[in-house]
Parts: C-alpha cells; sequence; structure tokens
C-alpha cells in the first residue's frame, strides 16, 4: 500500500543544503505544470474520475489539492519571511476534496493557477539571501521547519502527486503514458547527488 500511496517513498528532507542544490530545487518548481500536463495529456473524463488507489482521490480531485496546497504553501512561506516562527493552520484537505470546485471545476483551471503561483514563486525565492531559507514557521503536523525544508517539501509534495497519477496510468495501461516513475525519482533527488 505504501508504495501505491507513496510511489517516491516518504518526504525526507535534506539539512544544510548548498546554494546549488537550493538553486536546483527552486529550479525544478517550473518543471511541475510541464510534467503535470504531460502526465495528464490524453486522460478521458472517466479516466479524471479514476482514484489513484482504492479508497483514494481520483486524478481530478489530486489536480485540484495540489494547486490548493501550492497556494496554502506560498502563504506560510509569506509569513515565515514577515513574521516571526508563524503558526501555520493545517486545513482539512479530505474534506476541500468533496466540495463542488473539485468536481466541477476544470483541471485546467488548477494547472493555471499553478503555473502562476509557481511563477511568482521562484521569482520570490530566488530574490532570498541566504540566511533567509533558516528562517521558520510552525504546522500543526511538521513541527517547526525551515524556508530551506519548506522548499523542499513543496517540490516533493508536486511531484509524490504526480507519481501517484503516473502509477495509475502504468498500472491501467492508459493512453499516452509518457513518464516512469523511477524516472521522476531520480528527477526530484537528482539535486542531492
Amino acid at each position: 500500500m505504501d508504495n501505491i500511496r507513496y510511489p517516491l517513498g516518504q518526504f525526507v528532507p535534506k539539512s544544510h543544503l548548498s546554494e546549488e542544490e537550493r538553486n536546483q530545487i527552486i529550479q525544478q518548481i517550473s518543471g511541475v505544470s510541464l510534467t503535470l500536463k504531460d502526465t495528464l495529456k490524453g486522460l478521458t473524463e472517466d479516466q479524471l474520475q479514476t482514484p489513484y488507489r482504492a479508497g483514494g482521490w481520483t486524478v481530478q480531485q489530486v489536480v485540484h489539492h495540489m494547486a490548493d496546497n501550492d497556494m496554502n504553501a506560498y502563504l506560510r512561506l509569506k509569513r515565515a519571511l514577515t513574521e516571526v516562527e508563524p503558526l501555520s493552520d493545517s486545513y482539512r484537505e479530505d474534506l476541500w476534496a468533496e466540495l463542488s470546485d473539485y468536481k466541477d471545476v476544470p483541471i485546467e483551471t488548477s494547472i493555471s493557477l499553478m503555473e502562476l503561483l509557481h511563477s511568482r514563486l521562484t521569482i520570490l525565492l530566488r530574490g532570498l539571501q541566504a540566511d533567509d531559507f533558516a528562517r521558520t514557521l510552525r504546522t500543526q503536523v511538521l513541527g517547526s521547519i525551515t524556508i530551506e525544508i519548506a522548499l523542499q517539501r513543496f517540490v516533493w509534495h508536486n511531484y509524490h502527486h504526480i507519481a501517484q497519477i503516473q502509477s495509475l496510468r502504468k498500472k491501467n495501461g492508459l493512453v499516452n503514458y509518457k513518464y516512469d516513475t523511477s524516472l521522476l525519482w531520480d528527477k526530484w533527488y537528482i539535486c542531492f547527488m
């Protein structure tokens, strides 16, 4: 079950990234939307309504969740840059996935939202000083984390969900399957080699 739910494995951050490693992670943000679009290419409406695992979200719910999560992460990051270790509220992602926008809004809307948000986030991150990445925020789930770890988690989270969709495509032999989840693993961890 863990391989289905976590095809890239659990998130494991690296402490004390070099400037080059940090820049590589920031660069990966711009590839999220492109990889997601390629992963979704050719899926029918019925296939978008297919859960990626038994009891899991549909592909469409996953895409909308990715956009919602990225918006929340962006706001947490900005708070961490302007406040002293702010407490970031969690949200009921399970209940958000049941709201009408997850069912009635086309996935292209969330992909466009992610593209714009990622563009802004990348500009913000490239303007930070090295010591800004050591600033912290507190979450109910993770406790106190640095912006550096939050950045790694942001990128991992997106590729984690893309890998879930890719695994579903591979398992079901769905049309236009282009990616192998193991390649995504390599892409995510390339910055740590």
